[in-house]
């Protein structure tokens, strides 16, 4: 085959409707079954828009929400508005894959779900990978996308220096129905060590989802108990936690996330979204990032294969492309992140931007990207 993407998310997603609309012989390695939900925040911004429709998957089908406003407290309930310049919208991801992979399956994608990847090789010789499926099948592609998102046992095969540093931090994600909230408004509430996004989804919902630490989670025991110990300290939080109707009886939980620096290509995988940068959640962008990685990747693995460039053209230009789209966003949402999260700092943060508006604009613009 031309092209095998490892991780059926966003990124891989994308990137194979894109590959398959060039005409080239695709494939994705994905470990579920669609759908299935992520811990993820569930806001896009519109700068991804233009790319969809050109895959011919305008999310408008799903009956997303329009987000126009952003909303920001402070641990003790302070809180600051602004416009957002682009927009958005928020869809859950167990309709966005599932929408997406469906339009790939009727462009001819083929999929192995329900399978994990558990070797890469690259063939010198034959200038190939080949890809070793925990089966016993092996799956040899000209070129490999790493889609599989933050963290995945082949990042310790493929040896990354992340991979060996332990992160402190934990994600937990809700679908939740909260009567009155608006629902043209993405909010981030802090918390001591944590903060908690909260936007409309699709039909009548809510995403729910936040970050903390693994040692918020074992001082206090379990989930239930950090949420009304720790995050409820946060008026904003205690009204939605008290007023929420939970839509499913256990969140979705993912550990180890790490915004640690990563590379975009490793021996010869050009890594995509979150396998190759993850901004934080504070930031709200990562799916539209994933999309754009996805795009780049994309066009660069489309000039390899009609001999355009040679592999280390494609390894070149792909790794530059990302790094001048993606490096200074990464690196302004590790910078704000500092901000957040200690009680004292985020108050006087929270308090001081509410007198500095375009200060905020400007934070928002350096963390998104224009329409593409």
């Amino acid at each position: 085959m031309d092209i095998l993407l490892i991780g059926g998310g966003l990124a891989g997603l994308a990137a194979s409707l894109d590959l398959a609309g060039r005409g080239h012989r695709v494939a994705v390695v994905e470990r579920k079954q669609y759908p299935f939900h992520k811990v993820c925040g569930e806001y896009v911004s519109n700068e991804v828009l233009p790319y969809l429709r050109r895959l011919g998957a305008d999310p408008a089908a799903l009956g997303p929400a329009a987000i126009t406003q952003f909303l920001l407290s402070s641990p003790g309930g302070r809180t600051l508005t602004a416009p957002l310049d682009l927009g958005g919208f928020g869809v859950s991801r167990y309709m966005l894959d599932d929408f997406l992979y469906q339009q790939a399956v009727a462009r001819g994608v083929t999929f192995y779900l329900k399978s994990t990847v558990t070797d890469v090789t690259f063939d010198t010789e034959a200038d190939q990978h080949v890809v070793a499926l925990a089966d016993g099948r092996q799956l040899a592609a000209r070129v490999v996308l790493g889609t599989y998102g933050k963290r995945a046992n082949l990042d310790r095969q493929l040896q990354r220096g992340f991979f060996g540093q332990r992160s402190p931090y934990l994600g937990v994600k809700y679908h939740l129905r909260l009567p009155g909230f608006a629902r043209d408004v993405i909010a981030l509430h802090n918390f001591a060590d944590g903060y908690a996004g909260i936007s409309a989804i699709e039909a009548d919902k809510l995403c729910f989802c936040y970050l903390t630490t693994r040692e918020n989670l074992r001082r206090h025991g379990n989930i239930p108990a950090m949420e009304a110990e720790v995050l409820a300290q946060n008026p904003r939080l205690r009204e939605i936690l008290g007023a929420a109707e939970m839509l499913y009886p256990q969140p979705e939980v993912i550990n180890e996330i790490s915004f640690a620096p990563k590379q975009p290509v490793e021996e010869h995988i050009l890594m995509v979204g979150d396998a190759a940068g993850l901004i934080t959640p504070l930031c709200g962008n990562g799916m539209a990032m994933a999309l754009h990685g996805a795009a780049l990747a994309a066009a660069a693995a489309h000039d390899f294969l009609t001999q355009k460039t040679t592999r280390a053209g494609l390894e070149g230009a792909y790794a530059r492309a990302w790094q001048a789209q993606f490096g200074a966003r990464l690196r302004v949402g590790r910078a704000v992140q500092r901000l957040f999260g200690g009680p004292v700092l985020s108050e006087l943060v929270v308090g001081g931007l509410r007198h500095w508006p375009g200060a905020v604009q400007a934070l928002m613009r350096r963390t998104h990207g224009r329409e593409f």
